[in-house]
């Protein structure tokens, strides 16, 4: 399975939740293990580098299911 930004599981881009989807891991763990390491590391660095994976990751593709 490729890392792709969720579409069921976001906040604001969809890129933790997807990347806990890709891991298996719990979206909201994923979300509070990613602030806590940024704030850890000068906040800076994860903000900017969520928001390259936001422009770099694809978004999942759209699953339509038959009604």
């Amino acid at each position: 399975m490729s890392f792709t930004r969720s579409r069921d599981e976001r906040m604001l881009g969809g890129v933790l939740g997807g990347l806990a989807k890709s891991l298996g891991w719990s979206a909201t763990r994923t979300r509070v293990a990613y602030v806590l390491l940024s704030i850890l590391s000068a906040a800076f660095p994860g903000i900017a580098v969520y928001i390259v994976l936001w422009i770099v990751v694809p978004e999942e593709p759209l699953t339509i299911t038959p009604a």
